[in-house]
């Protein structure tokens, strides 16, 4: 073990090895279900070539190795080891923003940014960056769009991985490739930039499409050390609305009419628990604000940048008040507790020190994945069933339903508050997580993101799916290095 300890200090420095017991206890677990395990060092990288260093060494000494980027807490047991004897790879202290061009709306940065620090320097050359819901504010960006989190902009999402473009990804088999149109070379950003290229399109290099490797994988493919990224405009003039509904199914076909009219920036849809947890400051806020928040609302904003914002604005507005007259829905600035404006721009804020969703017990366990919005009645009605079946209080599980892709396919996420120093109730929550996954799957729910016990809910679903996936793992990462045990039949 103390030779392994020099070789890291080798390559990254001793001030960035860390075997500290307690340090180790922290990266042992996270919020999820995940089973604990110890890693057996802590690395920080500071650099790509670390990176590589640090990977090649790792085959010639079978080692595994699990990327982290975000600080704690983490939900999703991704960054749990699922093997003994691992490292944690740490690259949360590579902090740069290589490249703004507002010209070409785009941004280039390193996996230790997140969305505060990122949105600061766009915000100085007038731009932004479409966020995932209310990220936690030491939430990983670079991690977040490979690990495909909703975006709130569905109605400009041309494909799922957006904003994500090009990537340098050191993969399992030491080699450091660019990829999208970056892999065209020369292999040396301030060149290219030089050149006039800005990392803008994805695919590549040649016919090949990459960075698909690297995106939803847990980190078990490579490890990315940049990312571009597609900026939007920051907007001048914006307006924004509430549709308040008894059903979700109420919401069903104006949602569906702004989608197909590509009306406003901002569109979801929430039930009042949910609402609340996002909105509410403190338990007797959320609590207060779930007794009066209408059952189900479906917020939208409008915006305008720099080309006749007001009169691109009014022509939404003039659009979306005639999607709710037909649906018969109403568009109100405000609803009992919260106001429009509050709702979205809480959304697209990170949260403050204390995440929003440990707000009302302490603990959270979510749901998720993806399907179609007129499949997602069945999907809650199931939930409500089993949360009845096991125990759980139906009033606390938030609903939180995310229009993607332009609208061809929708987030769907269960959120289930408890109290994790309560064991009785954190077991309750642990077997309703499990009874619904299942649940779920089986009324044809994707598991896109298959974390946990969804690897192999998802993965049992096609066997033929499971061995090209195994066959790709073989050839990017032929040692099986990078975080095992994640996207595998357990």
């Amino acid at each position: 073990m103390e030779s392994m300890k020099q070789n890291l200090v080798d390559i990254v420095g001793a001030a960035n090895v860390i075997d500290n017991p307690e340090v180790l206890a922290s990266y042992a677990k996270d919020e999820s279900f995940a089973t604990p395990m110890k890693p057996w060092f802590v690395v920080k990288v500071e650099n790509a070539e670390q990176v590589q260093n640090l990977v090649n060494w790792a085959r010639k000494s079978q080692t595994p190795l699990v990327p982290v980027s975000s600080g704690a807490p983490h939900f999703k047991g991704d960054t749990v080891p699922s093997v003994p004897q691992a490292v944690i790879v740490d690259l949360s202290g590579m902090k740069k923003i290589l490249s703004i061009s507002r010209q070409q709306r785009m941004c280039v940065i390193e996996p230790g940014v997140t969305y505060g620090e990122l949105q600061e320097a766009l915000a100085k050359e007038g731009m932004t960056l479409s966020t995932s819901l209310r990220p936690r504010a030491n939430k990983s960006v670079l991690t977040s769009v490979l690990e495909v989190e909703p975006r709130l902009n569905c109605l400009h999402q041309f494909n799922y991985v957006e904003p994500l473009r090009c990537t340098e990804v050191t993969f399992g088999d030491g080699i450091q490739m660019f990829t999208g149109e970056a892999g065209g070379g020369p292999q040396d950003l301030k060149k290219q930039w030089e050149l006039g290229k800005w990392q803008v399109h994805p695919g590549g290099p040649g016919t090949t499409d990459i960075v698909k490797m690297v995106t939803q994988a847990q980190g078990s493919m490579g490890i990315v050390t940049w990312a571009s990224l597609k900026c939007e405009l920051l907007p001048t003039v914006r307006k924004s609305y509430l549709v308040p509904a008894k059903k979700s199914t109420d919401l069903e076909d104006f949602v569906y009419k702004t989608i197909w009219g590509r009306v406003g920036d901002r569109l979801f849809v929430m039930n009042k628990a949910y609402l609340a947890y996002l909105m509410g400051d403190t338990v007797e806020q959320i609590a207060e604000l779930k007794t009066i928040l209408p059952n189900w609302v479906a917020p939208v904003s409008l915006s305008g940048d720099i080309l006749l914002p007001e009169l691109k604005v009014e022509s939404q507005e003039y659009g979306l008040k005639e999607y709710a007259k037909q649906t018969g829905v109403h568009l109100l600035p405000e609803v009992p507790g919260v106001t429009a404006d509050e709702v979205i721009e809480k959304a697209s804020t990170p949260s403050g020190e204390n995440y929003w969703k440990l707000t009302y017990k302490g603990g959270c366990q979510d749901i998720f994945f993806v399907t179609t919005l007129d499949k997602t009645p069945k999907f809650i009605e199931a939930m409500y069933e089993l949360a009845i079946e096991v125990g759980y209080p139906t009033e606390d599980i938030g609903i939180y339903i995310q229009p993607q892709h332009m609208g061809t396919s929708v987030h769907l996420e269960f959120s289930l508050p408890y109290n994790p120093d309560n064991a009785r109730e954190a077991k309750l929550v642990k077997e309703l997580y499990t009874a619904a996954s299942m649940r779920m799957s089986k009324l044809g729910a994707f598991f896109s993101r298959p974390y946990d016990i969804w690897s192999t809910i998802q993965l049992n679903k096609d066997a033929q799916y499971y061995m090209l996936l195994r066959k790709v793992k073989e050839i990017f990462d032929p040692d099986n290095i990078m975080n095992p045990g994640k996207l595998t039949i357990k």
